[in-house]
């Protein structure tokens, strides 16, 4: 009967649920709703009442929070802004016999935060039927009991208040007894003796009524036993007993001692005590004991839990006669619970480039104590980039306080510490790990404002120059540094076919091989790019320096090459020691010390005749020409350079020591080849059958000879000056001792019936040494001129030549 009477009574709490009971100051809302609701049931729709757009409570994270309970009670439902159950409210477990119940929760909004306070009134509901404590009460009475007597009998108890807790009872009809019920006890009266003869035991059925509807009641047997001693029954020093008991009170802590007195003397004086009904709670929290009243701690107390008990404490003599006194006992808040933080909202990662002030998360400080001891004050750890900022009641804003940079610090580990205003003060801490997202805001750094790389010529291609650093100090993408070069040319060639360089790593290898002797120097342009969105870059000069290498053997250029002309030199047998009979001219491609030349006699005819200048290459006599010398002199000269290894060259020089050119055979078909004196005899034998012919020509070579100085002559089966055109293409430029540098004067002479060209050395600028800055010249219309046609007159017999310059 009870549960269909509450079913019909549901639908007149869920239209009362439905309606906003009233709006404080503050914005608040307050709703009332019956206990019991079913889940999902609708409270009321929240965010009409309050204004909200529906649209934006999901992206503002709406969200109803409870406080101080561990269950959660509400929820919100996004879509239709309607406050919903998401758990079963008993107000019996949530308030006990308190008159008014209210569950507060808060419905949080973010970005702005906003924070709404919701009061639930839980309305008792009659869902409990009074309930005595025993089913069956045993009672004593002796036959003596006057009419009136009374006898007390234990409450029932209703969980429910007000009207839906017990309002009356009813004794079933009966010839001896009646009740008696009052604000604080109910009582057997007795309105006839009892006469243990008629009836020695008497069944007594008492039915206890709340004023719920539909109405609920409970029952118990009084079963009496009619005796014929003990008329008192026990009486409490007080009605009520009041008692304040700290939380967390050890166990066997003595709460309070109840007393209680027996008129009757002996057995029937004696008093014991027990507890009256209590909850299955407050039965493993204390205990009475039944010979002194004392009533002790034996379970945990927790004021956040159960700040009040009540429980009544029953007084009973030995054969059965009892009184009842309630015991009222108040829990006293201590300061117990450490405040908790709860980390609503986080924005991680964090970009680096936020401005100050930023909200990146929201913190909720709860503390389950009261008064001063759930007092909260909330604060960060310093030297951090962030601050809490107060916002509505327990919560707090975590807000930046400067820029950030994640090249300096990627990762914070913030301490958010909340401790309260109890004595001693509780705190508590919780670390929130924020990271710091990377913005391309970094170019790469070269390690080095330029580089240099040295290379020796004739490398291989492929071969590793130098190797290039750039640094990124932002992460992943951003810091991903490609290495490239820039366009450009080289000589005239573009610079990709000189170099490469890995995009990856930033080494520099050559692609073809380098020649000291074509360039010694360039300088390339390297740039450093990252992966980021839009890219940074940074460039670099890489020098590059070509060393040589002893890769260029000396080339004689005077006396020719074998094989292009025969040259021999005249030499006075009245030459003395140490006149110069002509130099060995040559260069070296090479640079530096690879260029330095020195010049040897390896083989000559007569070892101590001649001597040559180590560096000047000058041939001269060592000693006075004498008779026995041979006419014909052949000089081996190798010409070597200063490099490792070191390269050489050789050349044959042919000395005729002669003052008259009737002695001299004829020169034109003469072989360099010292070895062919096969020929050399038929041009003997050749000279010897025309020496007629040629007799009235050396007189007047002779003639002409002694009429002017006497000095050494060359004769020329070809050209003896060495025009630009001879020369090697790369000498122009050439540095370095060895070259061809001296400065010559020569006297041209011309025969009158042949193409031969008679030299002769005017002077020498320097005997053992070639000057820096000077090497042999003429110019093709002088060499045109000295050897033009050999029959014009003697009137241009002599014409005197200047070869100076470093450039042939």
């Amino acid at each position: 009967m009870g549960d269909k009477g509450f079913s019909a009574l549901r639908p007149i709490f869920c239209f009362a649920s439905f309606i906003v009971a009233l709006h404080f100051v503050n914005g608040d809302l307050s709703y009332s709703i019956p206990e019991e609701m079913k889940r999902q049931s609708v409270v009321g729709n929240i965010a009409k009442d309050l204004g909200l757009d529906l649209r934006t409570l999901s992206s503002r994270n709406a969200r109803v929070d409870s406080e101080g309970t561990r269950k959660r009670y509400c929820d919100m439902n996004l879509s239709t802004g309607d406050l919903v159950t998401s758990e079963r409210m008993d107000r019996e477990s949530l308030c006990g016999k308190k008159p008014s119940c209210v569950v507060k929760v808060d419905l949080v909004l973010e970005n702005p935060l906003e924070l709404h306070r919701v009061s639930l009134h839980v309305q008792d509901v009659n869902d409990n039927s009074p309930k005595f404590k025993k089913h069956l009460i045993e009672m004593e009475i002796g036959e003596s009991a006057g009419k009136g007597y009374r006898f007390s009998i234990e409450e029932a108890h209703d969980a429910d208040i007000g009207q839906n807790a017990v309002q009356r009872y009813s004794l079933q009809k009966n010839e001896n007894f009646i009740l008696a019920v009052d604000s604080n006890k109910v009582e057997l009266v007795l309105e006839n003796t009892l006469d243990r003869e008629k009836q020695q035991e008497i069944n007594l059925l008492l039915t206890a009524l709340d004023g719920g509807s539909p109405q609920r009641s409970g029952t118990v047997v009084i079963h009496v036993t009619v005796l014929d001693a003990n008329d008192n029954a026990p009486v409490f020093s007080q009605a009520v007993y009041k008692a304040s008991l700290p939380e967390n009170s050890p166990p066997d802590t003595i709460v309070i001692n109840v007393s209680a007195t027996d008129a009757d003397e002996g057995v029937n004086g004696d008093v014991t005590y027990e507890l009256g009904h209590v909850s299955d709670d407050d039965v493993n929290t204390f205990s009475i004991d039944s010979k002194t009243g004392e009533i002790r701690v034996t379970g945990a107390v927790d004021f956040e839990d159960i700040s009040t008990f009540e429980m009544s404490v029953e007084a009973k003599d030995s054969l059965g006669l009892s009184s009842y006194a309630k015991v009222i006992i108040d829990v006293t808040d201590m300061n117990d619970n450490a405040p908790v933080i709860y980390l609503k909202s986080l924005t991680n990662p964090i970009p680096e480039d936020v401005s100050p002030g930023a909200e990146v998360g929201i913190i909720n400080v709860q503390d389950r104590d009261s008064e001063n001891n759930g007092q909260v004050r909330c604060s960060i750890q310093q030297n951090v980039p962030f601050k809490l900022v107060p916002s509505i009641k327990n919560y707090y804003s975590l807000v930046t306080t400067g820029q950030l940079d994640r090249e300096l610090v990627s990762d914070y580990n913030i301490t958010i510490t909340a401790t309260d205003e109890g004595s001693p003060p509780l705190s508590s801490s919780k670390t929130v790990q924020l990271s710091v997202a990377d913005i391309n805001d970094n170019p790469p750094v070269f390690e080095e404002q330029s580089y240099s790389a040295h290379v020796t010529e004739n490398n291989k291609p492929g071969s590793t120059l130098c190797s290039v650093t750039a640094r990124d100090p932002d992460w992943r993408q951003n810091g991903t540094v490609i290495y490239s070069l820039l366009p450009g040319e080289v000589n005239g060639a573009p610079v990709s076919s000189y170099l490469s360089v890995n995009g990856d790593t930033g080494v520099m290898h050559a692609v073809r091989t380098f020649d000291y002797e074509q360039f010694r120097s360039f300088k390339v342009h390297v740039m450093a790019r990252d992966n980021g969105s839009p890219p940074l870059s940074s460039n670099v000069t890489v020098s590059v320096f070509i060393s040589d290498v002893n890769d260029n053997s000396p080339q004689i250029l005077y006396p020719a090459p074998e094989g292009k002309s025969f040259m021999t030199e005249l030499v006075p047998k009245a030459a003395h020691g140490g006149s110069l009979v002509s130099k060995v001219i040559a260069v070296d491609a090479d640079s530096g010390q690879n260029a330095w030349l020195s010049y040897h006699i390896v083989k000559s005819t007569d070892p101590g005749l001649f001597t040559i200048g180590l560096h000047s290459g000058e041939i001269r006599t060592q000693r006075d020409i004498s008779e026995s010398d041979s006419m014909k002199q052949n000089l081996v000269v190798s010409v070597k350079d200063n490099g490792q290894p070191s390269l050489s060259a050789t050349c044959s020089m042919y000395l005729l020591i002669s003052d008259n050119l009737a002695e001299v055979p004829e020169l034109k078909d003469i072989s360099y080849d010292e070895k062919n004196s096969k020929l050399t005899s038929y041009l003997i034998i050749a000279l010897v059958s025309v020496s007629t012919f040629f007799l009235t020509f050396i007189i007047i070579i002779l003639g002409v000879r002694f009429c002017r100085r006497r000095k050494p002559r060359l004769l020329f089966d070809g050209a003896v000056a060495i025009p630009s055109a001879y020369l090697p293409p790369n000498y122009a430029d050439v540095d370095g001792t060895g070259t061809l540098r001296s400065a010559y004067n020569y006297d041209a002479y011309l025969t009158t019936g042949s193409r031969t060209s008679d030299f002769k050395f005017v002077s020498s600028s320097n005997d053992n040494t070639l000057p820096a800055d000077q090497t042999l010249r003429k110019s093709p219309s002088d060499f045109a001129e000295v050897f033009g046609d050999c029959d014009s007159s003697p009137e241009q017999s002599e014409k005197t030549y200047s070869f100076t310059d470093d450039k042939v």
